[in-house]
């Protein structure tokens, strides 16, 4: 008897297994979020203590986004040879190590050093928890629990915000790297013991004993043993990279890769610049520093209740609803300059700019095939950080020219309808 892990999962309700799966992967993408965001949390610190330059800062935030674009590009394709279980693996122990050792840092070259490396940790951990949650959740719910396993980054920022507050100031930067860098080690054995690998990856890749290995979660998960492992689809010719840009990948990955980019460029304007945003448009410095919390905690309902309405009436639909209307926004901000509701606008912004770029993960997990899901995943996070680094240098820019925020938040609206535009037109037959 051969069996489909498709028609499976699709057919069956969501076991004990899949549930562990996604809770695991809904952590890890919290492990992600804090350790991305802690450089910021110590970064006054940091520049107090060393009397570092704001430029010096921000080529170790560079550093940071040129690991994880890095690490989304050229490691997180390596979860489709050695599984996706050993990637998240590898990814939480490079994250684990490097973030802690940054701890150990005494100037600026090696605080450069370990953003990139624990970049590279976090740049594929994303991609491959994305993939495996996309083929351990049922169709007709798969776009909400990949939204939702993705949501964990926001909570993570918003976690260790709180909790960098209250550790910085009492026990120094060094103390939240070595918080992060412990927290990160610990998930290690939750990982090797509690996380199951890809049942599809077992059944289409068949690396060595994979029928064993299939056949033990079948059995978790109450269903039938198999005697065979199906027939192995036909090996593409190339790597898979190549495979991305063959027959009809082509055309829908560029789509996705242009709106990736436009959206990412337009969220990293705005994280990066948030909190100077919020105090020139009028906020006191004091709710100013809650604008970029306030975001993320829009982020986190935008992703779950895009996963939702995408569940509902489709996932092009539903992202490029969020994208036209997070660009509509901030193209009427100056409506709201200098007005109480203006961290309510943040929150909004967070809902719908994380919403809408989130979904886009969605739709490359539901867009390529086990072969190169996690390459394909990979890839199109790696474009969008591309416009993540270059949308707040052309925000540094603007801001230099002394362009006013309003201007700004007009320009940037451009882009983000216009992603929301082309996810509309996404024209892969795999996508609702």
């Amino acid at each position: 008897m051969e069996v489909s892990a498709k028609s499976l999962i699709d057919q069956r309700p969501i076991s004990r297994l899949q549930y562990a799966t996604i809770v695991i992967c809904f952590l890890m993408n919290m492990l992600d979020g804090m350790d991305v965001m802690v450089i910021s949390y110590a970064a006054p610190a940091i520049a107090k203590s060393w009397s570092v330059s704001p430029e010096a800062l921000g080529i170790v935030f560079s550093a940071g986004l040129f690991g994880m674009t890095f690490g989304a590009l050229f490691l997180a394709p390596y979860a489709d040879h050695i599984g996706r279980k050993s990637m998240i693996l590898l990814s939480a122990a490079i994250m684990g190590i490097s973030i802690y050792l940054t701890s150990l840092s005494a100037s600026i070259i090696p605080l450069i050093a370990f953003r990139f490396i624990s970049g590279l940790g976090i740049g594929s951990m994303l991609a491959s928890t994305a993939a495996l949650a996309s083929e351990y959740t049922p169709n007709k719910t798969r776009d909400f629990w990949v939204s939702f396993v993705i949501s964990g980054y926001p909570v993570g920022a918003v976690l260790s915000g709180l909790v960098a507050a209250k550790v910085i100031p009492a026990s120094g930067w060094q103390t939240m790297f070595q918080i992060a860098g412990v927290a990160t080690f610990l998930a290690l054995p939750l990982i090797q013991f509690f996380l199951t690998e890809s049942l599809d990856f077992y059944l289409k890749s068949q690396p060595h004993l994979a029928l064993e290995k299939a056949n033990s979660i079948l059995a978790k998960m109450s269903h039938t043993l198999v005697d065979t492992l199906p027939n192995k689809p036909a090996k593409r010719t190339g790597i898979p990279i190549k495979s991305l840009l063959e027959d009809e990948y082509k055309l829908p990955t560029i789509q996705l890769w242009v709106a990736l980019f436009l959206a990412f460029a337009t969220l990293y304007f705005l994280t990066s610049w948030i909190p100077k945003l919020a105090t020139n448009a009028g906020l006191p410095i004091e709710l100013a520093i809650y604008a970029g919390t306030v975001f993320n905690v829009g982020a986190f309902f935008g992703i779950t209740m895009q996963g939702y309405f995408s569940s509902l009436f489709g996932l092009k639909k539903t992202i490029g609803i969020f994208l036209i209307m997070t660009g509509v926004v901030m193209a009427s901000f100056q409506l709201f300059m200098g007005s109480s509701t203006l961290l309510l606008v943040f929150a909004l912004l967070g809902f719908g700019i994380q919403g809408g770029f989130v979904g886009l993960y969605a739709v490359a997990a539901r867009m390529y095939p086990t072969e190169f899901r996690t390459t394909g995943v990979g890839w199109s996070i790696g474009i969008g950080r591309l416009g993540g680094i270059i949308g707040p240098a052309v925000g540094g820019v603007l801001i230099g020219m002394g362009l006013s925020m309003v201007t700004n938040f007009l320009i940037y609206a451009v882009p983000t309808i216009f992603a929301g535009i082309m996810t509309m037109y996404i024209s892969s037959k795999k996508i609702s």
